[in-house]
């Protein structure tokens, strides 16, 4: 099963706060679809914070999963205010008290979870997580895990752009020129693998990177309330990311 990645409709490009509205007003139609939506862009960073802080895989998962139905049971997000900060920042003071009321108490009880997280997302930061040192704390690794879990939706989103267009292939080959990455493939081997020329290859590599920073700024609108605050984000976002070694 693949990453969960938020379903990309019209009402999904929103800011974060509008999100937050919808899935606080608990009659209403779109509650469980905001509500999913908040899960699958948060659920990585909570459990990362959850395993930093002494929590088994196991309980952190099923912490996880228990704290976004309590927000759908309790009035959590009706109290959110957007004036207040960032929605993020609210979100882990709120998970923070959960774990002191509930998990700490060691008898939560499993519930059908909202969303599934990929086996190999949770492995991959419980690896990250006993990594880390003494002076990384809990707070910094749901930080970096909000960005990479921000950034890898992105790639995901023109991912399935460039399949749609029918050129999946060209992607694959192609990605490593988004990131620092040294194996990528010169672009003459990459026009022979695709039979084009290297010219057009370089115009790919171009309108994919110039794509790529279109979607990575309408997902970070999409988490802050008005465009002010965009760079403040940005800032925060590459910051996180390369902390994260």
């Amino acid at each position: 099963m693949s990453s969960p990645v938020p379903d990309r409709n019209a009402s999904f490009h929103t800011t974060q706060w509008s999100i937050v509205v919808a899935a606080g007003q608990r009659d209403g139609s779109g509650v469980q679809p905001a509500l999913t939506a908040l899960c699958q862009r948060y659920w990585s960073p909570l459990y990362a914070y959850a395993r930093r802080k002494g929590f088994s895989s196991e309980d952190a998962s099923d912490g996880v999963q228990s704290f976004f139905v309590r927000l759908l049971e309790k009035p959590f997000l009706q109290t959110a205010d957007k004036e207040r900060g960032r929605f993020r920042t609210f979100l882990l003071t709120a998970f923070q008290r959960f774990l002191l009321n509930e998990l700490d108490r060691r008898h939560a009880q499993k519930r059908g979870g909202l969303v599934t997280m990929d086996p190999r997302d949770v492995s991959e930061v419980d690896s990250h997580v006993s990594g880390l040192s003494d002076r990384d704390n809990a707070e910094a690794l749901f930080e970096r895990r909000w960005a990479l879990t921000l950034l890898n939706q992105v790639l995901q989103r023109l991912e399935q752009e460039t399949k749609d267009k029918g050129r999946q292939d060209l992607f694959d080959l192609c990605r490593a020129f988004l990131v620092v990455d040294e194996s990528r493939l010169p672009v003459a081997d990459i026009a022979a693998r695709t039979q084009t020329s290297e010219s057009a290859v370089k115009v790919f590599v171009h309108r994919l990177k110039t794509r790529y920073r279109e979607l990575l700024l309408e997902e970070v609108r999409s988490t802050v309330d008005n465009d002010s605050e965009v760079a403040d984000e940005l800032q925060a976002l590459f910051r996180a990311v390369s902390e994260s070694g």
